[in-house]
């Protein structure tokens, strides 16, 4: 019973606790005139996190349909003394500055969203690769062994045993680019992509701070909840035996 009512005591004192924690930032931002201007840019904010969110699910969605086969591919014995060059060719094009990659997507493709998902699209794909064949790599030996005298094909080994043991670390390199995604995404704004960081930029030349919070923080906050749907897709899709979380 002692227990139960320390616990109780604990949960009141945290909910009130973050009850005051939001009144006050709610006070704060109305004081400071940033809820005002939100309100005020409601509409632009919807509009533009549309746009945000449609360059997110375009290029992150053709780097992981792109990043997970050629890392898969790169593990199978015709290819697998490849893998590591195509790693640091990747490798290279992450070391290039975000602004310059835009730059040259909108040399080569002119200006508009082509040019800004193409180059979200080389910055996504690293981490999706680089995990896919740090994944497959890492299955144990004696796994794929005991399959083989089982019978089981290439084929079959690869779905059936490597892919499943795989998967928690894939799914750990895709929520680790499509976080990235979402933060350089306002930076498309600069090359006519469009998203939050039309209200980022134009807040930052009008020296608004309201405007540039009113782009930020959805930002932050969208970057939060792919981070948290991908966090349960990787709890719920990968098998129990093979997933450290369940």
């Amino acid at each position: 019973m002692a227990e139960h009512a320390a616990a109780a005591g604990l949960y009141r004192l945290w909910r009130n606790g973050l009850l005051v924690l939001i009144f006050a930032l709610g006070a704060w931002a109305w004081a400071s005139g940033l809820l005002p201007t939100m309100i005020d840019l409601w509409d632009d904010i919807v509009y533009l996190a549309r746009q945000h969110i449609m360059l997110v699910i375009i290029s992150g969605g053709l780097a992981v349909l792109a990043g997970v086969p050629l890392g898969v591919a790169l593990t199978r014995p015709a290819l697998r003394r490849y893998g590591d060059i195509v790693l640091q060719v990747l490798n290279i094009g992450a070391t290039i500055p975000t602004l310059a990659i835009l730059a040259l997507s909108m040399s080569l493709l002119g200006i508009g969203d082509t040019p800004a998902i193409f180059g979200l699209f080389v910055l996504t794909l690293l981490p999706i690769v680089s995990n896919t064949l740090a994944g497959i790599r890492a299955v144990p030996p004696h796994l794929i062994e005991a399959a083989h005298g089982m019978g089981m094909s290439t084929g079959q080994i690869l779905l059936k045993v490597e892919l499943p043991n795989a998967m928690f670390v894939i799914y750990a390199g895709i929520r680790t680019a499509l976080a990235i995604n979402v933060g350089t995404v306002p930076l498309a704004f600069l090359i006519g992509g469009g998203g939050l960081g039309e209200l980022i930029f134009s807040g930052i030349a009008l020296n608004e701070f309201g405007m540039m919070l009113a782009g930020a923080i959805p930002t932050a906050l969208l970057a939060i909840l792919v981070d948290f749907l991908m966090g349960q897709m990787q709890l719920w899709t990968i098998p129990r035996g093979v997933n450290p979380l369940r």
